[in-house]
């Protein structure tokens, strides 16, 4: 069955820019991650120390590593855009890695203890049970160094520090997958407003007198109660009060509601502009600054319309009587830049979820050798947990 972009003029390419723009650098950062420890799981394999227990679970990591391969792999699925085969992946590579780990030695494990440690501090609350049990061998094998005596690692703090190391990737991968859940939020609520005011502005430029968006102002005295009918793009003036109606149907115009909106997204890109000085940069690959920066246009669109409407109804007293078209212009400009009242909490919880997005705590393993150790074999260099 063909898919609607293979009919669609220039579709296929759109999908695959968007594509490029929301998961690429995630799959090649999962790949990355398969092609080390696939090295890292054959020279563990060809150590020549492997039980057969240790073999069971290289085993196991061969699976892990395949199907995060399978996984990946399917960047051309119709999920592709959500990147949730990277998600997938990256929890099948979260097992191999912690499989390959319990085929470790302490003694292997050791020389990158502060980084494990490193990690389950960043990733888990102070007080998560896991955390609490690695800070205590942690202090024990500091105080070891204090005395002077080499620190050793049990089969038992080994297991402890592997798994609290694999619930500590979890939160890791729990934070990115609510990072990409609020990009993928944002990008569906600017495309509905994006939506909507394409309608608004369709259904009034087909039917331009149905609520149109003019004013009334009075004339100067004596002028025998006349008014002014004054529209975004047109006026009268002195119309007589029994003509208003009449008069207002010919004045209005299609492109009152466009004009508006139009002005309305240019004021939003200026208050998004001027809002980036407040945005730190990332090394994320999620695009929430940009996905905060495009909800912003169609809000002030909107914020535009529904203020001018409300000045219209004479909600705000002493505005409900606009004397010229650029006075009406001037406060969609206003109303435009004012949708900053309602996005900032949007953008308050964005920051907050780009901060919660922290970046792997690198490896030190020369910090970490409380005595001279043995030659190291090919499992001694490890990647950081």
């Amino acid at each position: 069955m063909s898919r609607w972009t293979d009919w669609i003029p220039g579709a296929a390419r759109l999908r695959e820019r968007l594509r490029e723009r929301g998961s690429w650098v995630l799959c090649e950062e999962v790949r990355a991650g398969i092609r080390e420890l696939d090295v890292l799981v054959a020279a563990r394999r060809n150590d020549g120390k492997v039980s057969r227990q240790d073999a069971e679970l290289l085993r196991g990591a061969d699976d892990a590593l395949r199907e995060a391969s399978r996984t990946i792999a399917l960047d051309r699925h119709r999920r592709g855009l959500t990147a949730s085969h990277v998600t997938s992946a990256q929890l099948h590579l979260n097992s191999g890695r912690s499989l390959w780990m319990r085929t470790l030695s302490p003694r292997d494990l050791q020389c990158y203890l502060p980084a494990m440690i490193a990690t389950v501090k960043q990733y888990l609350v102070p007080t998560d049970e896991n955390r609490a049990v690695v800070e205590e061998i942690a202090g024990r094998v500091r105080k070891s160094q204090v005395t002077g005596r080499p620190a050793r690692l049990s089969g038992d703090q080994l297991v402890t520090l592997v798994a609290s190391v694999s619930a500590a990737r979890q939160a890791a991968l729990r934070e990115k997958l609510r990072a990409n859940s609020f990009v993928r939020i944002v990008h569906w609520v600017t495309i509905s407003l994006f939506l909507l005011v394409i309608v608004i502005g369709v259904l009034t430029a087909w039917r331009d007198s149905a609520v149109p968006l003019c004013f009334f102002p009075v004339s100067a005295p004596g002028s025998n109660g006349e008014v002014s009918v004054v529209c975004p793009v047109g006026s009268r003036m002195d119309v007589p009060r029994a003509d208003v109606a009449a008069v207002t149907r010919q004045t209005a115009g299609w492109a009152d509601y466009v004009v508006v909106e139009i002005v309305g997204i240019v004021a939003a890109g200026i208050a998004a502009a001027t809002a980036l000085r407040k945005i730190r940069g990332t090394s994320t690959a999620f695009g929430i600054p940009v996905a905060l920066a495009m909800l912003k246009l169609p809000t002030g669109a909107l914020t535009a319309v529904l203020g001018l409407l409300l000045m219209r109804g004479a909600f705000v007293p002493g505005l409900n009587a606009l004397d010229s078209s650029a006075q009406i212009i001037a406060w969609a400009v206003v109303l435009g830049y004012s949708q900053e009242l309602f996005t900032r909490f949007v953008d308050r919880q964005g920051q907050a979820v780009l901060d919660s997005v922290r970046e792997p705590v690198p490896a030190t393993p020369s910090a970490a050798r409380p005595a001279p150790a043995a030659p190291a074999s090919a499992t001694g260099r490890a990647p950081p947990p």
